[in-house]
């Protein structure tokens, strides 16, 4: 490719996605809404700019074959809160890639625009909407947006609903778990799979216990190689049994699909400290 972009390029996970994604293009540009990292990338250029600036983003993919799309609040929050970033600025950046042409856009959607649906349902990438929080509610309509611009368009979009991207820290995870290095692959298979139209996929590594069937996704080439059963033993002893009838228990939202609305799901997820963005 001439031109990626990646949004968010300053959270958690795309500051693990810069340095391949780099390899990935001639021109790579990251933005996000802080200010940028210490040292680039041979070829990276950095942008501060507002997903909710519609003006700003049709700039940022003026000549752009493509998008990662990982910006926005990356935890639940007062619906005013992710007004702008989460819904508007999923529009923005579609509206964005159609004005300039790009072929398709690669978003972070999430298992919490499903996190209502039972674990034990076994649930595949054609499972309807069932959100757990306004944050799930904005990945539900972005996925929405990008099937529409599809249809519409005839701009391709691949959502990748991510189940746990970070160290194995709690029972739940080992069956959600997404590897540093399966995340990386799934972006990249999102990038260059020749046709997509518009796809779903759960990024979930090869976990035994893994609750969701990519069965359906098999056209991405998406091959996950981690399993989280490593840790099975360790993490199980750690922990008190989990009591059946706590939706954080019994539901893929986990602890999203039990907190009160506006309320942080990411404060319930023990994570491990050394789980950091990469910027320096």
């Amino acid at each position: 490719m001439k031109k990626l972009v990646l949004t968010g390029a300053a959270g958690r996970l795309g500051s693990y996605l810069r340095e391949p994604l780099s390899k990935m293009c001639d021109t790579f540009v990251s933005t996000d809404i802080t200010d940028g990292p210490k040292t680039l990338f041979e070829n990276e250029t950095y942008v501060k700019a507002d997903l909710a600036d519609l003006d700003a983003m049709v700039d940022l993919l003026n000549g752009a074959d493509m998008v990662v799309h990982f910006g926005a609040v990356g935890d639940e929050a007062p619906f005013e809160t992710l007004l702008g970033p989460n819904f508007v600025g999923a529009y923005n950046i579609w509206e964005a890639a159609y004005r300039n042409k790009l072929r398709r856009v690669v978003y972070a959607s999430s298992i919490h625009a499903v996190g209502m649906h039972k674990k034990t349902d076994f649930i595949g990438i054609d499972a309807p909407h069932r959100p757990d929080t306004f944050y799930g509610l904005a990945k539900c309509f972005a996925e929405d947006l990008a099937s529409m611009y599809w249809d519409k368009r005839g701009l391709e979009s691949v959502c990748m609903r991510i189940l746990s991207c970070a160290q194995v820290s709690n029972p739940r995870a080992v069956g959600t778990w997404l590897s540093y290095d399966d995340l990386i692959q799934l972006v990249q298979r999102s990038i260059d799979t020749p046709i997509t139209g518009f796809s779903v996929v759960y990024g979930v590594s090869n976990n035994d216990r893994a609750p969701v069937d990519n069965s359906k996704a098999q056209h991405l080439g998406y091959r996950p190689k981690d399993n989280a059963e490593q840790f099975a033993s360790e993490i199980y002893a750690q922990n008190e049994p989990l009591d059946p009838h706590d939706p954080a228990n019994t539901h893929h939202g986990g602890p999203f699909s039990s907190i009160p609305l506006g309320e942080s799901g990411v404060a319930h997820l023990n994570l491990n400290p050394d789980d950091t963005a990469k910027n320096d």
